[in-house]
């Protein structure tokens, strides 16, 4: 007879929770990635169901992306005070409980507050998986495949987000590219509760709540102001409120910062020069690519009239580009040097954008979408990873991780600011027109001045990025 009472073999407990830490890290990495790109196919759908305006509908992109970028910063620094297991579960409890709230949604500002929500989840989650995954796989060549899954299964998620989309909500509806992380969070929720061991360093340093609050609304209120000019233009009161307000929160952060003692971002770390300058390239870069996916997929369905699964799978081989420029970016990066692929990918991208801008309300697939969005994605792809490795090299000692955070939240935010910014230009050139023609002159203007400002960070690169000096041995 087995006696059951007897206790697992050490080892045996071990690799288990190994292995249920590694899961439970890509899950959430996946749920998190493909929350920012799932949604885009479902916009259309949004607006028509719940009667939203253009600039409503844009914050639906926002309102996750600020708040995931905001307090993504604080999110790290939360899992490593009060434990990751313990903050992976708030994060992804938070992230499931929005979820269910946006797709039950049954007005637009009841759905603009859970993708908020969504976001703010989504920063506590998301620092929160690495940690689990590197605290429990030891180092070496383990820790380094598992790292590798866990960052292929984030690309994976934001190169699926618009086929899955597409599918949800052509099969079901825009309720669903929500409601499907409701029956995935509360399986993940329940196994990590059970199988995930509770880990933190030990540090009980205060937490700078009020840093991420300030950063957060401060540039929540800028790109409110910026989209306020659609309605209002530049010289009215409704938007030299928020912007000014925007402006005054985050020099009041820039204070906080250089006078806290345990700061969400020690200032001293934009000392270096890599550190900075490739901060603001990324910053650059994000405000024209992210903004990209948005107008690509109001273009082809309200101008070129796919279907919402038809735009996934069009939109497809542009989500793949962004993965193989990123894969092939350190091949390159050892042949070119670290600033000229940096280079090089950016002139990629505004090519692909200056060509996007020629885009016609007749156009065809393969030059009015596939070709261009290859450029666009492949040179954003090619110029982030040699732009992330400058400036993790230019941070010192143990402030690897900061820098990489900061990395991804410049990325970030200079996507909510560009989209913010892009749809007023896209706005005013249409002056109110909804013909495939209006439309499609505005989608092409913002396209011509993403490319622009494309342009505008190749000078910057070409003037500010160090280039990489040799490691050391």
């Amino acid at each position: 007879m087995v006696d059951v009472t007897t206790p697992a073999p050490p080892r045996e407990r071990t690799r288990t929770r190994t292995w249920a830490a590694v899961l439970a890290a890509c899950i959430g990495q996946f749920l998190v990635v493909l929350d920012v790109s799932v949604v885009n196919v479902a916009l259309p759908s949004m607006r028509s169901d719940l009667q939203m305006s253009s600039a409503g509908l844009q914050w639906v992109l926002n309102a996750y992306s600020i708040a995931f970028a905001g307090f993504m910063l604080l999110g790290g620094r939360a899992a490593d005070i009060y434990g990751r297991k313990r903050m992976f579960l708030i994060g992804l409890g938070l992230f499931t409980a929005a979820s269910l709230a946006g797709g039950l949604a049954q007005e637009g500002w009841q759905l603009l507050a859970a993708r908020a929500a969504q976001g703010l989840g989504a920063a506590v989650l998301a620092p929160a998986t690495l940690t689990l995954l590197t605290t429990a796989v030891p180092e070496g060549p383990a820790r380094t495949k598992a790292i590798g899954t866990w960052m292929a299964v984030g690309a994976g998620g934001g190169a699926a987000g618009a086929l899955i989309g597409g599918a949800l909500t052509d099969l079901l509806s825009w309720r669903w590219v929500l409601l499907v992380n409701v029956p995935i969070g509360v399986l993940v929720l329940a196994g990590a509760a059970v199988r995930l061991v509770e880990g933190r360093t030990g540090d009980r340093r205060r937490i700078d709540l009020l840093g991420a609050v300030l950063v957060t609304v401060g540039l929540a209120c800028v790109a409110y102001g910026i989209v306020q000019t659609e309605e209002s233009g530049w010289a009215a009161t409704a938007t030299l409120a928020p912007l000014l307000g925007g402006v005054a929160l985050l020099g009041v952060f820039v204070a906080v910062e250089a006078r806290t003692a345990e700061p969400l971002m020690p200032l001293r770390v934009l000392g270096a020069r890599a550190v900075t300058s490739a901060n603001a390239a990324m910053f650059v870069l994000g405000s024209a690519t992210f903004s990209m996916w948005y107008f690509m997929t109001v273009y082809v369905q309200a101008v070129l009239g796919y279907r919402p699964l038809e735009a996934g799978l069009a939109l497809m081989p542009t989500s793949l580009a962004i993965i193989l420029g990123s894969k092939c970016a350190p091949r390159v990066m050892a042949v070119t040097g670290t600033k000229n692929l940096a280079l090089i990918g950016t002139a990629v991208a505004a090519t692909g954008f200056g060509w996007q801008s020629t885009m016609g309300a007749d156009g065809s697939y393969l030059t009015s979408v596939f070709l261009p969005g290859i450029l666009m994605m492949t040179g954003a792809g090619l110029a982030s990873t040699p732009l992330a490795s400058l400036a993790i090299t230019g941070a010192a000692p143990g402030e690897a991780g900061l820098v990489s955070g900061l990395v991804n939240t410049s990325r970030t935010m200079g996507g909510a600011l560009g989209l913010a910014a892009l749809s007023t230009v896209a706005a005013a050139r249409t002056a109110g027109g909804t013909g495939p023609q209006e439309l499609t002159a505005g989608y092409a203007l913002a396209f011509r001045t993403a490319g622009t400002v494309l342009l505008g960070g190749l000078l910057l690169m070409v003037l500010w990025l160090p280039r990489a000096r040799p490691a050391r041995h």
